[in-house]
């Protein structure tokens, strides 16, 4: 099946009341892990690539490899750019092939956050792509960036409300105490804050930083009107983990293709897991 965008799939997570799992991926392995784990359930699934990632590998290397792994695909398949961090970034990612972009302006000023989220939706829309951006602060380290930030961690559902006609996107990221990469404590979030927020924002709300969070935490804020979650450190841990499980077992391995098989069935396991307590699984 070829690439679609995020825009229909987060209409239909909307209107049906489950989440489309967002996962991000570092390699082919993980891609192939994460488009395995969706077909098995049968679940549409949005793959995605930070700033930082595509430094590691550009756009066009990514695009490729999720579009050959989408096509051998029977459910529907997204490439997202995951916390763009500048219109150039979007632009390079839009002319890759991605199928949806994130502009990432919520560490700058309000009306400076409307106004690069906007230039991005006009660039976006004009090649029939959607855009997410974000408002409020998602706490801790994404890629080379931490915040600490407490003041202005929460989205003001009024300036969400606000933020979202003014600037055309597709989908907003919210701020209601989540953090990037693990907890260290057990995270409180603001789940009355997002049913506020739902109120008053029509369109599809995205949570960050779900890695590490309950079950129970994650089935709450879909019921209140989470359309997408995004799971990143979690990926990275389970198919790291089983790399360095593979290596200690047999220390004079030197055929990638062997620990990294062993990577990439530890990521199929823990996307399904994820995909479960979204509830997008048989959604497809």
């Amino acid at each position: 099946m070829a690439l679609v965008t995020s825009e229909e799939m987060l209409l239909d997570a909307q209107k049906r009341h489950y989440a489309v799992g967002a996962f991000n991926a570092e390699n082919m392995e993980m891609v192939q892990a994460i488009v395995k784990a969706a077909d098995e359930l049968r679940a549409p699934v949005m793959i995605q690539t930070t700033g930082g990632t595509l430094k590691y590998a550009d756009p066009l290397m990514f695009f490729h490899m999720v579009s050959a792994a989408a096509a051998e695909a029977s459910v529907p398949v997204c490439l997202h750019l995951d916390h763009g961090p500048s219109f150039e970034m979007a632009v390079k990612c839009v002319r890759a092939g991605y199928t949806s972009v994130m502009i990432d302006g919520s560490k700058l000023p309000f009306e400076d956050n409307i106004a690069i989220s906007k230039k991005v939706v006009e660039m976006a829309h004009a090649a029939g792509v959607p855009v997410e951006a974000e408002l409020g602060k998602v706490g801790g380290k994404e890629d080379d960036t931490v915040s600490n930030d407490k003041k202005d961690i929460y989205t003001d559902p009024q300036e969400a409300k606000e933020f979202a006609e003014r600037t055309g996107i597709n989908s907003l990221a919210v701020g209601i105490g989540t953090s990037h990469g693990f907890y260290k404590g057990t995270p409180v979030l603001d789940v009355n804050r997002l049913s506020e927020i739902r109120k008053v924002v029509d369109i599809p709300l995205v949570l960050h930083g779900a890695s590490g969070l309950t079950d129970e935490q994650v089935r709450s804020c879909v019921e209140r009107g989470i359309c997408k979650v995004n799971f990143a450190t979690e990926l990275r841990k389970a198919y790291s983990d089983a790399v360095k499980a593979y290596m200690q077992k047999d220390p004079d391995v030197f055929d990638p293709k062997k620990y990294q098989a062993e990577g990439r069935l530890a990521v199929i396991e823990q996307v399904k897991y994820r995909m479960k307590v979204c509830g997008a699984d048989g959604k497809a």
